[in-house]
């Protein structure tokens, strides 16, 4: 299907289109690549720096480090608390894999907490009996543009002197009680793979904080640890944000409330003429600002669900068909199917609809009306 819809009839609908989005405002960005080929600083050139300073201002914190990719912000934020072989860090099981791999790249051990049912984000009041003398931290991950209940996590570490990290990878915008993700623990850590909300042209990330200390210790530990230069008290990794992929972000960051408050839009456009429907629609906690990274529904007869909005050309997703516990490399944690139910009948019954800001009503319509001839027919 043609990335510009201008057909009367829909015939198909795309999870996301991204050319979109370029096409929507192409001389911003093409103008902000042109710069950086023209200078040929590719490597933390200023447009890194001035990127890094929108990014804290958006997200109300005192700083933000640009590194390679929203994987590399968790590993960073990791070893800059110093966690490592034998600590342990608790985390969801409902969640992308990096947000794991990161933890045991340490060499520290994951130790997962089931999700809520509705938000599909860590439970609050199961964490504490996880919590060991080993337990250094705490990760929630904020999924699909919706917090984690911060403030009995938040309540939880201070009382038992452990760190937390949010993952913000999907969430830039969410907000919980009129605080932004990214800005409410530790750390904060956030991807622009592409297709998220605010998505650069491949891989970046970035790492906001409050602490002076933490700043520093970040910043050397992208840089291979170095400082001064080939000097090394600290060893680290090659983590830089690239200057091509800072100034087209800073671009894109302009237009990010806007584009956040659209998906929200398609997102209340979906929930409003699904009503009635055998499905289950995601739904915000009244003290949230969802920014719907994706839409994620329950259905019953997953597999068949599927099958028919593929049939009709409509593009879909399952994230995450294997909880994070049960994946085949971290067998030897010990974790068995039955121990994260929450996680394990979200994995079974969850579909991505295609949200984006530049979907039309006659795309979402043509969805709508596709998952209604499924509902007939059930």
């Amino acid at each position: 299907m043609s990335s510009s819809v201008s057909e009367k009839a829909i015939t198909g609908v795309p999870l996301v289109d991204l050319r979109r989005q370029y096409h929507s405002i192409k001389e911003e960005i093409d103008s902000a690549i042109r710069d950086v080929l023209e200078s040929q600083a590719f490597i933390l050139g200023p447009q890194v720096k001035e990127f890094e300073n929108l990014f804290a201002s958006y997200c109300n914190t005192k700083h933000a480090i640009g590194v390679s990719s929203g994987t590399d912000a968790l590993l960073l934020a990791l070893k800059s608390l110093g966690i490592r072989d034998g600590d342990e860090v608790i985390t969801s099981p409902f969640t992308f894999f990096a947000t794991v791999g990161s933890i045991c790249n340490t060499g520290a051990k994951p130790v997962f907490v089931d999700i809520e049912p509705e938000s599909f984000n860590i439970r609050p009041d199961l964490i504490e009996k996880c919590i060991s003398k080993k337990t250094k931290a705490i990760i929630p991950v904020h999924l699909y543009g919706q917090c984690a209940d911060m403030d009995p996590i938040l309540e939880i570490a201070k009382k038992h002197d452990i760190k937390v990290i949010e993952d913000s990878a999907q969430s830039i915008g969410a907000e919980y009680k009129g605080r932004k993700s990214g800005s409410m623990g530790d750390l904060g850590c956030f991807s622009f793979f592409p297709s998220k909300n605010l998505g650069g042209l491949g891989d970046g990330g970035m790492v906001t904080c409050n602490s002076d200390e933490l700043e520093e210790l970040i910043y050397m530990l992208r840089i291979h640890g170095g400082k001064p230069k080939n000097y090394y008290p600290v060893l680290g990794i090659n983590g830089r944000l690239d200057t091509i992929q800072a100034s087209v972000l800073i671009k894109k960051l302009r237009h990010i409330d806007l584009w956040c408050e659209k998906r929200r839009e398609k997102a209340s456009y979906y929930t409003e003429r699904m009503k009635g429907l055998n499905l289950v629609k995601p739904k915000a906690k009244k003290f949230n600002k969802h920014v719907f990274h994706l839409y994620v529904i329950r259905v019953q007869e997953r597999d068949r669900f599927i099958e028919h909005l593929r049939a009709n050309n409509i593009d879909c997703a399952v994230h995450y068909p294997v909880p994070q516990h049960l994946q085949k490399c971290l067998a030897y944690l010990g974790y068995k199917e039955g121990d994260m139910p929450e996680a394990e009948r979200a994995a079974k019954e969850t579909v991505s609809l295609p949200i984006f800001p530049e979907i039309t009503k006659e795309e979402q319509d043509y969805v709508i009306d596709t998952i209604k001839d499924f509902s007939k027919d059930d």
